[in-house]
């Protein structure tokens, strides 16, 4: 049983791309078919699907890189907000990403949403990760 299904998400991506993986398997939740939207919509990812097996729904992730020598589109992914130390933040003092280089990933009453966009409709949330 996993118990912080986000950090293990992260790991998952992280590690896909230390291994040069093409795609990778994760479990299915909502949580995570809505980072996968974000990190799909940022330019993170190539592409992302659902697929059932016989006895649950796994997501395929097909991972970004940048060629001719295949480095990794993502240089750093970080689980900021844990279950044993929540981080949260207004919209005034939302964190940014090496200068809105890269992005935060926010927990809104809206949805899960990167906090550019947290920042333009004045919400927020837990800080959920940072990415770039």
């Amino acid at each position: 049983m996993i118990t912080d299904q986000i950090s293990d998400f992260l790991t998952r991506i992280r590690n896909g791309f230390i291994a040069k993986k093409d795609t990778i398997y994760i479990e299915y939740s909502k949580i995570k078919r809505n980072l996968l939207k974000i990190l799909l919509e940022t330019g993170f990812i190539v592409n992302y699907k659902l697929e059932r097996n016989k006895h649950q729904k796994v997501l395929i992730v097909e991972l970004k890189y940048s060629y001719p020598n295949k480095q990794s589109v993502i240089k750093y992914i970080k689980r900021i907000s844990k279950p044993s130390c929540r981080k949260y933040s207004s919209s005034k003092k939302l964190p940014r990403v090496i200068n809105g280089l890269g992005i935060a990933i926010i927990s809104t009453p809206k949805g899960i949403i990167t906090d550019k966009l947290a920042r333009k409709n004045n919400l927020g949330g837990e800080i959920i990760c940072y990415i770039y």
